[in-house]
């Protein structure tokens, strides 16, 4: 008889509000640290993918899981100051995007967790030992931003009648660039195309960037990936018609800003990917036993009404290969 009293009334306090309280565990902690703008995350569907890949996983926000989101606004000045915020929450993993932010979070020489979103070149950029193990706290996803250029240097010159000389934008914020802008100007020399650059780091900056490439006669520009730019498509994409200028980015939303081309991965499914990496992190699995993974597919898309704009009047052969025509 007391051992049922004893048993009834443990179930009575589990049950009740103060014994669900004893039970429960607190929430996990997430630093979602992002280089651009807050807009911009959301107006990509990054931070919402993010959110429903970790929903997919079994995680809640409100529930099982906290995220502190911390955004610079493509400002590298106010990156320190963001990683050092995350730090001091004592979070359980980060999750991070741009270059700038992985630089901080590496020389902070962080004990979290970190799971990159979109990265170039985990290896060279120190991040990781291996793409198949990493080895240390960072894992991820990567952009393969190295192996997209010498097929966006196809489209550009499918695009632009007798391209004779193309170009790139450099952030120098972005440590990924100068290399890729040294692949860039190696396969423009093969393919027998003059090769310019220039700079810019502030939107502020892009229309006299686009205008000293516009000068120097590159007809066409590649862009690589970069966080920053994710808030500025749509300055880009005006000023580069402005300038009679054919420009091709790695994401959709590029094109449907007014760019002429966009092809890469699906970089917004790297950020519900990226849930899954949490989802193991969090269950106990160390980054560094990780690999990192790259895109799965790609796509290209076309915008006819930039096309028109710059007097292009593309080949059939080239708009029949897109996934989608912006007309």
């Amino acid at each position: 008889m007391r051992r049922r009293r004893f048993l009834a009334g443990m179930a009575s306090a589990l049950a009740s509000p103060a014994g669900i309280a004893q039970t429960k565990s607190a929430p996990r902690r997430i630093a979602f640290l992002f280089y651009a703008s807050q807009q911009a995350a959301y107006a990509t569907g990054r931070y919402q993918a993010f959110v429903d890949g970790l929903r997919e996983a079994g995680w809640i926000e409100g529930r099982d899981v906290e995220i502190h989101a911390r955004y610079a606004d493509g400002d590298g000045a106010r990156v320190i100051a963001m990683v050092d915020e995350a730090l001091r929450e004592n979070v359980d993993v980060i999750v991070a995007t741009g270059s700038p932010v992985y630089r901080a979070l590496l020389d902070a020489k962080v004990r979290a967790p970190v799971v990159v979103t979109v990265g170039p070149d985990p290896v060279g950029y120190g991040l990781a030992k291996s793409i198949a193990r990493p080895g240390g706290r960072f894992t991820g996803l990567t952009d393969a931003a190295d192996s997209l250029v010498p097929k966006q240097v196809e489209l550009m010159r499918a695009a632009v009648p007798r391209l004779a000389s193309i170009g790139t934008m450099i952030n120098p914020t972005n440590e990924s660039h100068p290399p890729q802008a040294k692949r860039l100007a190696a396969i423009a020399s093969d393919a027998g195309l003059k090769f310019a650059s220039s700079e810019a780091s502030t939107a502020a900056a892009i229309p006299d960037a686009l205008a000293a490439l516009a000068k120097a006669q590159a007809r066409a520009v590649v862009l690589f990936g970069d966080t920053f730019y994710t808030q500025v498509f749509a300055t880009i994409a005006s000023s580069a018609i402005e300038r009679r200028l054919a420009t091709i980015y790695i994401v959709p939303q590029f094109a449907d800003a007014g760019g002429l081309m966009s092809y890469g991965p699906d970089l917004t499914d790297n950020f519900r990917r990226a849930a899954r990496f949490v989802d193991r992190v969090l269950k106990g699995a160390q980054p560094g036993d990780l690999p990192f993974e790259h895109p799965s597919t790609y796509q290209l898309v076309i915008n006819l009404r930039t096309a028109k704009a710059l007097g292009l009047a593309l080949p059939s052969s080239l708009t029949a290969r897109a996934d989608r025509v912006i007309e």
